[in-house]
């Protein structure tokens, strides 16, 4: 029998410790902003504390992902007009991964919101179409519309991703596009 009050607080705050980092990781992926992911994340938070009763028995990460992505959209909405941006590194990658991670980092912060949000959570979060709809709240037939303008997208504001000559799998995966969680 649980104790007198409890109202699950344990329960949220491992989920918080033990989710908090990657959720965090994504948010940042999302909007390219530090801070603001800080800011995304904690607000999301405060909603999950808000509905934990209901949330905690499902998939309460899910639920936290989903309020990332819309947040970051309706905040982008809000306030489209302002640019922020990460302060640059304090020295400069000299390895050649560290110059790609750059590349995408830059050409990322140039896409929309919600093409953004369905190549984190497609290719990082490594979700299926379906699951990335359910995510974001939209159809299939959309997430792949905007996976396929967005991995366009980038390909033309940063060729040397398509061009990366290592001989990996990830570089053949911006190529097409296709090859990625089919």
């Amino acid at each position: 029998m649980a104790p007198k009050g409890d109202d699950g607080r344990d329960g949220y705050l491992a989920f918080v410790e033990s989710h908090q980092h990657r959720l965090l990781r994504a948010a940042y992926l999302i909007c390219g902003n530090q801070h603001q992911a800080e800011d995304l994340l904690q607000d999301a938070l405060l909603k999950l504390a808000l509905r934990w009763g209901s949330v905690r028995n499902a998939d309460p990460s899910a639920y936290v992902r989903a309020i990332l992505y819309r947040d970051s959209v309706s905040w982008w909405r809000r306030r489209r007009r302002e640019w922020l941006s990460a302060a640059p590194p304090d020295q400069v990658a000299h390895d050649r991964d560290g110059a790609l991670r750059l590349t995408l980092h830059d050409a990322l912060g140039l896409l929309p919101p919600r093409q953004r949000a369905v190549l984190v959570l497609r290719y990082y979060e490594d979700l299926t179409e379906v699951a990335t709809a359910e995510a974001l709240g939209v159809t299939v037939g959309t997430v792949k519309s905007q996976c396929h303008a967005a991995l366009r997208r980038l390909r033309e504001v940063a060729p040397d991703l398509a061009r990366d000559t290592r001989g990996s799998q990830g570089s053949a995966d911006l190529a097409s596009g296709a090859e990625v969680n089919p």
